[in-house]
C-alpha cells in the first residue's frame, strides 16, 4: 500500500470511531516556529478535520492537543515544557484526552528522552519527516493505550496531497522543497529537517492550480533556502525558472517566497522579481551579521562586502524593492568591532524590517562548542542598540509610502471595523472598509506611516 493510501486508510478508521461518539471531539493545534511549521500545522488540521475532529482554540475543551514544536531558539523549547506542565492536571481530569508532540524539537534524542522521563502523560511523539503518518500513530495510541514514538533520522520520501485547512481562503503556502544543506554553525535546522529535497515542478504547479481553482489568488513558496531549488531533480530547473512557470498560472495574482540565502541568490532570480508582475517586490534576505570574520565562523559563505554588493545589484535591478532580513546578536567571539560592522550594514541597506534575536546555543551545533561565548549582559546591550538602528531604518522606509496609492489585499477585520492587509511590498496596511473586501485587491492611499504599519483610505471603488 502506498504511503498516501495508508494515511487515508487510517483517516477513515479514525473517522469511523469518532462518528459514533455523542458529540464530535475537538482538537487544538499549537504552532511554534517558522512558516514551514505553519504549513505542517495546516496539514495536521486537515487530517484532523477528515478524522471527524472539530477545531478549537480553547485548551479546556480540547480532546486532542498537538504541539508542533520549534528548536531554533531556547525560548521556544522552554515554552513547550511550560505548556506541558499545565496539561498534567487536565490529563488527570480527562484521561481520554490525547497530547501529541511533533516538529523539530522531537528530532533531538535528548528532548525525547526528557519527555519520556518527565512527561509520561504525552501520548504520541513524531518528528518532521513523517507527518503523513499522524493518523496511523494516533490510531495506534488508542489501540495500545501507551505512548507512541516514531522519529525518523532521514526522510524516506516526499508525501504530498495531504488534506489541509488553510488560515485564509484566498492565500496559501506551498512547500517547494524541504531541508537544508548549508550547515551554518549556529543552526540546528539541517539536523532536524534533513538534507535538501526538492519537489518536481509539475507537482508544485498541479498543487497551485488546484488551489487557484479553490479560490486562492496568492501563494507563498516555502523552503529553508529557495535559491537551492532544483538540486537533485532529474529535470533541468532552478528557482528562477520555477518562478516563471508559476507566474503563468491563470487566476494567480501574487507570488511571494521565503527564504533566500545571500550566497545562493543569483541575477536570474533578481531579474525574475523585476520582470514578473505577479512576483511581489519584497525580498527577505537574512544577513545575520555584518562582520566578515563572524560570517566566516558562522559558515555563511559570503563577506560583508559581498553582501553589500549584492544589495546594490538588487536595488539597481528592482528600484523600490522592500528588503527585510534576520540579524543575530552575540554569536560566539563577537567583539564590539564586529557588532559595529552589523550596525554599519543596517545603516547602509535601510531594511524595511528585520527579525532581530540573541544568539541561542543549540546543542549539536558547532557554535555551541565554541569558546568566547558572549556574556548575556553584553548581548542585551548590543541588542538594544541594534533595535534603535533597525527601527529608525524601518520608519524611514515606511515614510516613503506616505501619499502613495498601494494595492492592498485585506486579510482580516480588526477592532472598530478596520481592515488589515498587505501591500505588494509586504507592508501592513490598516484602512476602513467592509468585510466583503477580504481577499480582494483594493487601491489604498497611504495617509500615515508608522514604524511597523501604514494607515490609509480607499481612494475609489475599483477592486481588482
Amino acid at each position: 500500500m502506498q504511503e498516501l493510501d495508508l494515511t487515508n486508510y487510517y483517516i477513515e478508521k479514525m473517522a469511523t470511531v469518532n462518528a459514533v461518539l455523542p458529540t464530535p471531539p475537538k482538537a487544538l493545534v499549537v504552532t511554534h516556529g517558522c512558516q514551514m511549521n505553519g504549513r505542517d500545522s495546516e496539514k495536521l488540521a486537515g487530517m484532523l478535520s477528515k478524522m471527524g475532529y472539530g477545531m478549537t482554540k480553547n485548551e479546556a475543551e480540547a480532546d486532542l492537543v498537538i504541539f508542533n514544536t520549534c528548536c531554533v531558539r531556547e525560548n521556544a523549547e522552554n515554552k513547550l515544557y511550560g505548556n506541558l506542565g499545565r496539561f498534567k492536571e487536565q490529563k488527570r481530569k480527562n484521561p481520554g484526552m490525547k497530547l501529541v508532540l511533533c516538529g523539530c524539537m522531537m528530532q533531538q534524542d535528548i528532548v525525547v528522552d526528557k519527555i519520556m522521563a518527565s512527561y509520561a502523560y504525552v501520548d504520541v511523539i513524531f518528528g518532521t519527516h513523517n507527518i503523513y503518518r499522524f493518523p496511523q500513530l494516533l490510531h495506534s495510541s488508542y489501540e495500545s493505550g501507551s505512548i507512541i514514538t516514531d522519529i525518523w533520522q532521514d526522510a524516506v520520501e516526499i508525501v504530498e496531497d495531504l488534506p489541509s485547512v488553510r488560515q485564509f481562503p484566498f492565500k496559501a503556502s506551498i512547500n517547494i522543497m524541504y531541508g537544508c544543506d548549508n550547515f551554518c554553525t549556529f543552526c540546528i535546522v539541517p539536523y532536524v529537517r534533513g538534507r535538501e529535497r526538492s519537489r518536481t515542478t509539475q507537482d508544485i504547479l498541479d498543487e497551485i492550480k488546484a488551489l487557484v481553482a479553490d479560490g486562492v489568488t496568492e501563494v507563498m513558496l516555502l523552503g529553508q533556502n529557495v535559491d537551492s531549488y532544483g538540486k537533485g531533480l532529474d529535470e533541468e530547473t532552478n528557482f528562477a525558472r520555477l518562478l516563471h512557470k508559476v507566474a503563468k498560472v491563470d487566476g494567480l495574482r501574487r507570488i511571494r517566497f521565503t527564504s533566500s540565502h545571500p550566497k545562493d541568490i543569483c541575477d536570474e532570480v533578481i531579474f525574475a522579481i523585476r520582470d514578473l508582475d505577479k512576483v511581489c517586490k519584497h525580498l527577505h534576505l537574512p544577513f545575520q551579521a555584518g562582520s566578515s570574520r563572524v560570517l566566516k565562523a558562522m559558515n555563511r559563505g559570503y563577506t560583508k562586502e559581498e553582501f553589500l554588493d549584492l544589495i546594490g545589484r538588487i536595488k539597481t535591478a528592482v528600484p523600490g524593492i522592500a528588503l527585510t532580513t534576520d540579524i543575530m546578536v552575540g554569536f560566539p567571539g563577537e567583539t564590539e568591532e564586529d557588532f559595529t560592522d552589523t550596525l554599519d550594514v543596517v545603516r547602509k541597506v535601510r531594511f524595511a524590517g528585520a527579525f532581530t534575536f540573541l544568539y541561542s546555543k543549540r546543542q549539536g551545533t558547532q557554535a555551541a562548542a565554541m569558546e568566547d561565548q558572549v556574556p548575556p549582559e553584553v548581548m542585551k546591550n548590543r541588542f538594544d542598540r541594534l533595535l534603535v538602528e533597525v527601527n529608525a531604518a524601518t520608519r524611514e522606509v515606511a515614510a516613503q509610502n506616505k501619499g502613495k496609492i498601494l494595492q492592498v489585499v485585506p486579510e482580516s477585520v480588526g477592532r472598530h471595523g478596520i481592515l488589515n492587509g498587505r501591500a505588494d511590498d509586504n507592508s501592513l496596511v490598516h484602512f476602513v472598509g467592509d468585510a466583503d473586501l477580504l481577499g480582494k485587491m483594493v487601491n489604498v492611499k497611504i495617509t500615515e506611516a508608522c514604524t511597523f504599519y501604514l494607515n490609509g483610505e480607499i481612494v475609489n471603488e475599483h477592486i481588482l
